[in-house]
């Protein structure tokens, strides 16, 4: 089984690192600590004894860019996955370097806009067991809340956005559906679900119901995602959508945190 292409983190960039931190654990469970790197101030999300997510000040980042998720994909070769992300129109950002005793990471951006992070993990201190287990588990599990469990990309030219993943990551196309037509009568595209190794992953769509390309990741929660709502409104978030039924059977919600970040939660009951 190839781990090229395999969602593998989080990464949130906020303008409230307290602020933020405060919401997720009360949105989403997680338990936040700082990480302990020296001279830097990034924590740690935790969903019981496994890692999920990092958050960090966004003043870290070029520009520094409205608050945001960004989602890793793992890669064999950091530096070789970079090149072929330039030869194939898409930009870097971050080059690749080093994060000691996690890997080699990079952070990119699609030919249509789309940032997106990639991750070499560390593998050399571990045991064909613990790469086993990482290879199948992790910070994306469908089935486990706390996690991320779907990566939903909003793109311009979606057929563009599939052809480079495909030629990155090797992933493959699943089922198409048919968004059905936009308020103003046009079409909303169609819905067309990606595969790692033969599993759904997440989606490619127009970006009709974004202002830029970007990536939205979801999250597992437990119970009501309408209890789960009125939550993020209580703490100061919004909800643009939901509460919605999707296959699976799921409902899910797409909100920002109060400090403007895009997410979306997806839980087992309305």
């Amino acid at each position: 089984m190839s781990y090229q292409g395999n969602p593998c983190w989080y990464e949130l960039g906020t303008s409230d690192l307290k602020g933020a931190t405060g919401f997720y654990e009360k949105i989403i469970g997680w338990q936040i600590a700082d990480s302990g790197m020296e001279g830097f101030n990034y924590l740690l999300a935790r969903s019981g004894e496994e890692m999920v997510a990092g958050m960090m000040s966004n003043d870290m980042q070029e520009g520094p860019p409205p608050p945001n998720w960004l989602i890793y994909f793992a890669v064999d070769d950091c530096d070789a996955a970079a090149a072929q992300i330039t030869a194939a129109g898409g930009r870097i950002y971050k080059a690749p370097a080093d994060i000691p005793g996690t890997g080699r990471f990079a952070v990119a951006a699609d030919p249509q806009g789309a940032a997106f992070g990639i991750l070499q993990p560390d593998m050399s201190k571990m045991t064909p067991e613990q790469i086993a287990k990482a290879e199948t588990t992790g910070a994306f599990d469908h089935k486990k809340s706390g996690h991320g469990c779907w990566n939903e990309l909003m793109s311009p030219d979606p057929e563009a956005g599939y052809a480079f993943y495909s030629g990155l990551f090797g992933w493959t196309k699943g089922e198409a559906m048919d968004m059905g037509e936009c308020p103003d009568g046009g079409s909303a595209g169609i819905y067309q679900l990606i595969q790692h190794n033969g599993q759904d992953i997440g989606a490619i769509q127009p970006h009709i119901n974004s202002p830029v390309p970007a990536w939205l990741p979801y999250f597992g929660v437990d119970g009501s995602v309408a209890a789960k709502i009125e939550a993020i409104r209580s703490a100061g978030g919004q909800v643009h959508f939901g509460p919605q039924e999707v296959p699976g059977p799921a409902w899910i919600a797409i909100a920002q945190d109060p400090q403007g970040a895009a997410f979306a939660i997806a839980g087992p009951e309305e």
